[in-house]
């Protein structure tokens, strides 16, 4: 067997950081220009305390400072389909239901649910419910925000998800029925969707989304695009009021600079937003802690099935032969990962192992791009495919190593990386051939619908790579109205065995959740999607 090579650090990045490094420059900056920003971590580690002469900043009192890689695209819950979007909205607003730390659905703003029949869902409000500016959350702010998720005019990328609604009926102030076309299985996840007021959505147009009110237990205090958005404790949540009055989230999109922020202790808290390189070197910090657990977010490359190269089953099951996992997982993540067979993970009630699977097989990889018609040039190149990424770090390791690993069985990678609002834009316009991605919160299985079926093609879902299959059409479908679990269960494994097939999506890894804190911070409970939920609940340990 030959020995395994790791080369997927070939091509260096410049940085000059001499200014933080000021009593080594002398001997350092002649070193810096061949350093990669992961060498440099490491270095920066060695010489700890070296970087930070007055020691740790003290933290603000009940004031928390968090660093994100990106900036939320949108503050209204209608629209949300990005992470860090997902992840402030978490905290301004609520639902009528909500996932606890297990993943089960319990009650948010809806105290009480029942189904008189299996196509009809009452749901009953806690009174006294508060939105920031002080208005009571009533039925009708509920009835309004579907109906506007629902409405064509404003073009929410959820509305194929509340198709399925018929009518919504407000009997009373707090009383909200659903009546539905057909029993359908995952209604409730569909309920975790943030509740807008009425008032403030229909007088901001637009702008709500820069303007948000919700009844979460923080509200936008500024926003200042690109560099942080500040969040102030809102004093009449209904589930009692949050331990910090403010939570500061920055956002740093180089992973150099967020961590030297954490160890400078400018940045209270971080959750997978720094590179697996130094998690080992910051456990080691007297300062920090670092909390790990198992994660459910996955990560997956994406074809354009559109495009004439990807579009071709062999050459996709090529580029998935070409792909040691394994390796990238040991390598690029440190371990921070298990390999993934599909959306769905272990332990989920509708995870089916049994699926087709994509060993690193070079060999082969080059007979099925042979036989796809694509013999290398006098130059050892089949054809050349773009693969498009962010600016984050180890978002372009990853595609060095994908770049690299590709082009030993004659396919030439061209990576593009963009800062995160281009990226994803284009990503969302189908305007890629390769990509890769993470999807996180995955509990409900019919997220299949929202991906795969032909009816979710941009803007109405995310079958981004446009993959149309009749037969799995039908089982989604199906998936969808059947209520017994076993049935369910049945039909999902089917579904991930054609998925798996056909390959639209290349499975790579389920991320292990790692969060960096201050000793000093307690009360935090880490979610497998890793929710930012559970910073209502923090705060800074009393000596």
């Amino acid at each position: 067997m030959k020995k395994e090579k790791w080369r997927g650090e070939r091509h260096r990045r410049h940085i000059q950081v001499s200014f933080l490094l000021f009593p080594f420059s002398l001997v350092l900056f002649p070193l810096m220009k061949c350093l990669s920003r992961v060498t440099l971590l490491l270095l920066l580690i060695l010489f700890g305390g070296c970087t930070d002469v007055t020691g740790p900043e003290q933290p603000a009192s009940d004031r928390l400072v968090v660093g994100m890689e990106q900036e939320p695209a949108t503050l209204d819950p209608r629209f949300a389909v990005d992470v860090a979007s997902s992840r402030a909205i978490q905290l301004l607003f609520n639902g009528l239901v909500k996932k606890d730390p297990s993943s089960n659905l319990v009650p948010d703003l809806a105290e009480s649910w029942e189904t008189p029949d299996p196509k009809t869902y009452r749901f009953r409000l806690r009174k006294g419910v508060k939105f920031h500016d002080g208005k009571e959350l009533t039925a009708a702010d509920v009835k309004y925000t579907f109906d506007s998720i629902r409405d064509p005019v404003i073009r929410s990328p959820l509305a194929g998800s509340y198709k399925i609604i018929k009518a919504i009926e407000t009997p009373g102030p707090y009383t909200v029925s659903f009546h539905l076309r057909k029993q359908f299985a995952p209604f409730l996840i569909n309920m975790t969707v943030g509740i807008v007021p009425m008032h403030a959505a229909k007088a901001a147009g637009k702008g709500f989304s820069a303007h948000p009110v919700g009844t979460g237990p923080f509200s936008l205090k500024k926003w200042t695009r690109d560099e942080e958005l500040q969040l102030q404790a809102f004093d009449g949540y209904f589930d009692g009021r949050p331990h910090m009055d403010e939570v500061i989230f920055r956002i740093i999109p180089d992973d150099t600079v967020r961590y030297l922020e954490l160890k400078k202790g400018s940045l209270d808290f971080v959750q997978n937003n720094l590179p697996p390189d130094v998690v080992a070197g910051i456990e080691r910090e007297e300062s920090l802690k670092v909390l790990k657990s198992p994660g459910t977010n996955y990560e997956y490359i994406g074809f354009n099935l559109q495009d004439d190269y990807c579009r071709l089953r062999e050459v996709r099951l090529a580029v998935a032969h070409s792909l040691n996992i394994p390796l990238m997982i040991r390598h690029l993540l440190k371990g921070l990962g298990t390999e993934a067979t599909g959306i769905l993970y272990p332990g989920h009630w509708g995870y089916n192992p049994d699926v087709p699977r994509y060993e690193y097989n070079p060999d082969l990889a080059r007979k099925l791009l042979d036989r796809a018609g694509f013999p290398p040039d006098e130059n050892g190149y089949r054809f050349t495919l773009e693969y498009k990424t962010t600016q984050a770090d180890l978002s372009r390791r990853k595609g060095e190593v994908i770049q690299e690993q590709l082009a030993s069985v004659g396919i030439r990678v061209k990576l593009s990386s963009y800062e995160w609002s281009a990226f994803f834009a284009d990503i969302r316009r189908g305007n890629f051939q390769l990509y890769s991605l993470q999807w996180v919160g995955v509990t409900e299985p019919d997220i299949y619908y929202y991906l795969f079926h032909s009816r979710s093609i941009p803007p109405e879902g995310a079958n981004r790579g446009h993959y149309i299959n009749p037969a799995l059409d039908e089982l989604i479908e199906a998936g969808r109205f059947t209520l017994d679990l076993e049935e369910r269960k049945a039909i999902y494994g089917n579904i991930q065995r054609i998925v798996a097939h056909d390959l639209p999506y290349i499975s790579l890894w389920y991320n292990v959740n790692v969060v960096v804190m201050k000793k000093n911070l307690e009360g935090y409970v880490m979610y497998p999607a890793g929710d930012f939920s559970a910073l209502k609940d923090v705060r800074w340990k009393k000596s």
